[in-house]
């Protein structure tokens, strides 16, 4: 069985596998979540298919079934292991072309339902630029405060939280390049939609920009207009949160890129006292210098709606559960 259908559709279905036929290289860069890469075309031969195909269309046709014959070959003694005949498979390339067709008619003919995407990765791009582009369905409670008030740890503690900094692999600050490689935006567009199917949940509040990574424009501004949770903590507990998550990953080039970054706003003496700190590895001592920093350029929303303690991340997190069952009664009245 073979059918095809709009992502709307494509996203209402429960499929045993789904599979991306695009290159290695494209997968790599985003695709669709839980997608396997069984690739009608490696990297190589798409690009070859793809500069052939401008010269003489039907030789880059038929090379291209010969690369996608011999890939299937591969690919089929894996796939029949892991997923049973008659199995229901969800199908997509980057246009909902030949490289899908190619491969949902022969597994179709084994035996499988197949799926496919009409319009391929490009149609599912279309539809989170539109979902983007109107206002979020999903209401944000928004844990705002000083650097080290354990907000990002509290949302890795609660069910119903988008956590940014995780998806965009950042940190936030200007020294929260730390973490390696951030992925693509396309890719943390993705993560980030799948995420907001849920009618409330918990976010950190974030400046538009994390790290390379952008939010989208109408995410942004429901987080400014979101319920405001005003996290607060000691000193002792917040140096002690940014020591345990900054120092094993904080190096020598990544600090004073970081420094680099922030020394047009600081003063020279500062910046010595800083270098000294991490040359000397004092590091509750650089903290504390930071902090003092950032906590001067930190601006209060002017409408807070909780007050939360974060000293005890677990009845922190009590608290906010119970919030949120408070806040989901009430937009379950409209």
């Amino acid at each position: 069985m073979l059918e095809e259908l709009d992502y709307a559709e494509f996203l209402k279905q429960k499929f045993d596998a789904l599979i991306d036929a695009r290159s290695p290289l494209e997968y790599s860069h985003s695709h669709l979540k839980n997608a396997l890469n069984f690739y009608a075309l490696n990297s190589e031969e798409h690009q070859e298919i793809g500069t052939l195909y401008k010269k003489n269309q039907a030789k880059a046709k038929a090379r291209g079934a010969e690369y996608i014959c011999a890939n299937m070959a591969r690919h089929i003694p894996i796939f029949t292991h892991q997923f049973r005949i008659g199995a229901k498979v969800g199908i997509y390339c980057a246009r909902g072309g030949l490289r899908s067709k190619s491969m949902a008619v022969i597994l179709s003919e084994l035996g499988y339902r197949v799926v496919r995407l009409r319009g391929g990765f490009k149609a599912y791009r279309a539809y989170l630029n539109d979902f983007f582009s109107k206002p979020l369905q999903c209401e944000l409670l928004v844990l705002c405060g000083h650097t080290g008030c354990g907000k990002t740890e509290l949302l890795e503690l609660l069910e119903h939280s988008i956590n940014l900094e995780k998806m965009a692999n950042h940190l936030g600050s200007s020294f929260g390049d730390i973490l390696g490689k951030q992925p693509s935006q396309k890719a943390f567009d993705e993560a980030l939609f799948h995420s907001m199917q849920t009618k409330l949940a918990f976010v950190e509040g974030e400046s538009r920009k994390i790290g390379s990574i952008t939010l989208p424009l109408k995410f942004y501004e429901a987080m400014q207009k979101g319920f405001k949770i005003h996290c607060f903590a000691s000193l002792e507990k917040r140096i002690e949160r940014i020591e345990r998550l900054y120092k094993a990953k904080m190096n020598a080039v990544n600090f004073y890129t970081s420094l680099r970054k922030i020394s047009p706003y600081i003063s020279l003496n500062l910046r010595l006292d800083l270098e000294n700190a991490f040359k000397k590895e004092q590091w509750q001592k650089l903290i504390a210098m930071l902090l003092e920093y950032y906590d001067k350029s930190y601006k209060k929303s002017s409408q807070i709606h909780y007050e939360l303690l974060t000293d005890d991340l677990l009845r922190a997190k009590k608290e906010l559960m119970a919030l949120y069952e408070e806040r989901l009664k009430v937009l379950k009245q409209f």
